[in-house]
């Protein structure tokens, strides 16, 4: 549940609700205007916890605090996510041997920092109807990168592209 959907003080309007205290305190099945009356005597929201359930479970806290520890956490977990950089090297089917060791010298670099490489072989003409010659460049390139890095699955055909994703070797 959101913290959007959240019911909360006089929006619960229930015959009776299971009502608990901040503390862990249980205060039983009572009418959610009695549960009202209890947080509003300490000073405290009425927050509906569980709607589904029978009666709907509601929580005497401070919303706001909750609010609070709620978007603390969410911050938490997003420093904690990894961004990861994917470069892109494009490679044709008649690329000679030392503009392969070019791209490779480069993509080798990028390894190194931790990023992802991905290969392009464009396809031109009627190379479209055999994608095999965008393979066999690849497999190339796959000969010079694989003490430093590990292919991704196997070679994806997407149009007029075939490509191969390179990841860093764990260490």
């Amino acid at each position: 549940m959101s913290k959007e959907e959240l019911l909360l003080n006089e929006e619960i309007d229930f015959s009776e609700v299971r009502c608990i205290g901040d503390d862990g305190e249980i205060f039983g099945v009572i009418s959610s205007s009695e549960a009202q009356k209890i947080a509003n005597s300490r000073g405290l929201d009425l927050v509906l916890i569980s709607p589904n359930a029978t009666p709907p479970v509601c929580k005497v806290m401070d919303y706001g605090k909750y609010r609070y520890q709620a978007e603390k956490k969410l911050k938490e977990a997003k420093k904690k996510q990894k961004q990861i950089d994917i470069k892109e090297i494009k490679l044709s089917t008649q690329i000679a041997q030392n503009d392969i060791n070019y791209k490779v010298k480069h993509a080798r670099e990028f390894i190194e920092e931790g990023k992802h490489v991905k290969f392009k072989v464009v396809l031109k003409g009627r190379e479209n109807s055999d994608p095999k010659v965008g393979l066999v460049v690849l497999d190339r390139v796959n000969a010079m990168m694989e003490d430093i890095a590990t292919p991704e699955k196997e070679p994806k055909t997407e149009g007029r592209y075939v490509s191969w994703l390179f990841v860093p070797k764990k260490k």
